[in-house]
């Protein structure tokens, strides 16, 4: 059985006690505000209640994809250490990020004896997060590399995204949302519920009126979906509010007795980017993504 590590990109948004405790590798993808370039390395240098504030307050902040040099160099320190790479990318249909890593690795196949594979999540945030801490179980378990890539592959799109916002500033102003819709949306504090689809990409699908309701409808629908007995982990993300976070969590508590473990965790600068402040997203193993 070979020998391999499992990679990743920032935007998976685990904390860092995850991914240094599991030995997860990851890249950091760059953002930028007012001319000045910072990395999203999970909140360290610029803290994520000072990033979400900020937005709050009307700073900008764009996002921009790693390029091929970067992924080079971050899957060449690990090759040097004598192993395979399983690199686990944030999804092509929100960014071409893993375009770049498989660029990367190409140009890397012939230099080193080990290899680095490219496996295209089609997640984000904690949802990329959950797929990845699942196949660090799989390898902690002994399974092969190979197993693990079709492991991959074949759970990918089980991994269901549930979210919903309170704030719709970031969503109008980076096109999700039209001006007229988040105008009328935060008059009326609907809040809409939104997914990932099979794509990879976010899609809203319905509106919903109040953060409580927003917040019980997601649960409704992992139930529904899973039922009470479900026993595997379910990871719930923020942009800076905790509260909503820790109340979603008291939901999927009482609606599931046999859960395995719900971790909490912060969405990432380089997603909060574009999310801004008032998010909350579900993830769990479901069966079938919504669209």
């Amino acid at each position: 059985m070979s020998k391999y590590i499992i990679s990743t990109d920032s935007t998976a948004d685990l904390s860092e006690d995850i991914f240094n405790n599991r030995n997860i590798a990851y890249v950091k993808f760059p953002y930028e505000s007012d001319g000045v370039t910072y990395y999203d390395d999970l909140g360290k240098s610029y803290p994520y209640e000072k990033f979400y504030a900020d937005i709050k307050e009307g700073k900008m902040f764009k996002t921009s994809q790693p390029n091929i040099d970067i992924y080079m160099k971050h899957f060449e320190k690990l090759l040097k250490e004598g192993q395979d790479v399983l690199h686990i990318g944030f999804s092509s249909g929100l960014s071409g990020s893993f375009n770049s890593a498989c660029l990367a690795s190409e140009e890397l196949k012939d230099k080193y004896k080990n290899k680095v594979y490219c496996v295209d999540s089609l997640a984000a945030s904690s949802g990329h997060g959950l797929l990845v801490y699942k196949a660090q179980d799989n390898l902690d378990a002994g399974m092969s590399l190979e197993d693990n890539i079709k492991w991959i592959e074949e759970n990918r799109k089980k991994i269901i995204h549930w979210f919903f916002s309170s704030d719709l500033t970031s969503y109008v102003r980076g096109g999700r949302i039209s001006k007229a819709a988040g105008f009328f949306g935060t008059t009326l504090q609907i809040c809409p519920v939104m997914c990932v689809s099979d794509e990879g990409k976010l899609e809203v699908l319905e509106k919903t009126r109040t953060k409580k309701k927003a917040m019980k409808e997601m649960v409704e629908k992992m139930f529904n979906e899973v039922g009470p007995d479900y026993d595997d982990y379910c990871f719930i993300a923020h942009s800076g509010c905790l509260e909503d976070c820790e109340a979603t969590a008291q939901l999927v508590k009482e609606q599931f007795p046999k859960i395995k473990e719900i971790k909490l965790f912060y969405i990432g600068s380089t997603i909060g980017s574009h999310a801004g402040p008032g998010t909350v997203a579900l993830f769990y193993v479901g069966k079938k993504r919504a669209l």
